[in-house]
């Protein structure tokens, strides 16, 4: 298979991760403090932390590749992600050993990249400790996780920490619209909303969800890309909030509701997601609001915890019935 097979048959998420620093499209702040440091030759203990999809393993592999020859980089470069075993002994053995020794190849100070780092234990997080210190000279750790509590202080206070925010949308249209562009995928402007709404600001679920979506109907329109991914279309979310909010007949929502779900296939946790979005546009007063927030977060958390879905629907319509109750929905205000 030749180098261009390989490139083909990748997914779009590695294809066009960036290799290079000014590659990043955010965390223009992050990337030029990293840059200084490393003009510098100071290079502290790195600490990313942030929700998955925002940029920090690929700013940490485009800095090793920045500051390391391809030649170089295997040998000053080691790289321990969640799938890897990370536990006491490793971090005695293989972690040990690659901190201790020095290379003949290059002066500057190794690299250690521990990717989740949040899934290691606690034990494994003590051991790290003392090698952090006694090792400086030789290496420079850069520990990667989501949930920065998940890290024993003693670690993060001796490493700098970056928190990597959720990207904005309008940092993520420019790479979007680039990567569309090179795979000659063409995109609705509805489509692009869509790829935005459901990503969150995680770059990585933008273009699995552009991938997904032209493999399977080649046009990237928002109806498109909701049914790739099993979300509520807009259309259908409109139909359920009609039929709660205006049908009189307990058990004639009810109906609507369960075959509308039985034939596009669809969960109640995920109309509940979007209901929730929606309802707050409606005019209502705030202490109907609030009683029916409180209402459908408690029918979400039953549901979450495996209560029955044809009963939470029921208690669903029930809080909206109620809330009709206290105050006269306008059918124009929705």
């Amino acid at each position: 298979m030749t180098v261009g097979e390989v490139s083909k048959n990748l997914p779009w998420v590695e294809k066009y991760r960036p290799s290079k620093l000014e590659d990043l499209i955010s965390h223009d702040d992050i990337i030029k403090t990293i840059n200084q440091f490393m003009k510098e030759n100071q290079l502290p203990h790195l600490l990313f932390y942030g929700p998955p999809g925002t940029g920090k393993t690929s700013t940490i592999l485009a800095c090793a590749r920045q500051m390391y020859t391809p030649q170089q980089f295997n040998s000053m470069v080691l790289e321990l992600n969640a799938s890897d075993d990370r536990g006491i002994g490793i971090v005695r053995g293989q972690i040990l050993s690659f901190a201790s020794t020095r290379t003949i190849f290059k002066a500057g100070p190794k690299l250690i990249i521990l990717d989740e780092a949040d899934a290691m234990t606690n034990d494994a997080q003590n051991a790290l400790r003392r090698i952090i210190e006694k090792y400086t000279e030789n290496v420079r750790f850069c520990i990667i996780c989501n949930y920065l509590g998940k890290i024993i202080p003693a670690l993060q206070s001796r490493c700098t920490r970056f928190r990597f925010a959720p990207l904005q949308q309008t940092q993520i249209i420019p790479r979007l619209k680039e990567v569309a562009a090179a795979e000659g995928v063409k995109m609705s402007e509805d489509g692009v909303k869509a790829l935005l709404a459901l990503s969150g600001g995680d770059m990585r679920k933008v273009l699995n969800t552009l991938q997904s979506t032209w493999l399977a109907y080649r046009d990237v329109t928002e109806d498109n890309v909701y049914t790739c991914v099993g979300h509520p279309l807009r259309s259908d979310i409109s139909n359920i909030l009609n039929w709660l909010l205006n049908e009189n007949d307990f058990a004639m929502c009810f109906k609507h509701i369960q075959d509308l779900k039985i034939a596009k296939g669809l969960a109640l946790g995920d109309i509940l997601t979007e209901i929730h979005t929606i309802i707050q546009r409606v005019k209502l007063p705030p202490e109907v609001l609030v009683t029916l927030l409180i209402k459908m977060a408690d029918a979400e958390a039953r549901l979450a915890s495996g209560c029955s879905e044809r009963i939470e629907l029921a208690a669903l319509i029930a809080a909206f019935q109620v809330a009709r109750d206290q105050v006269k929905i306008d059918p124009a205000d929705t």
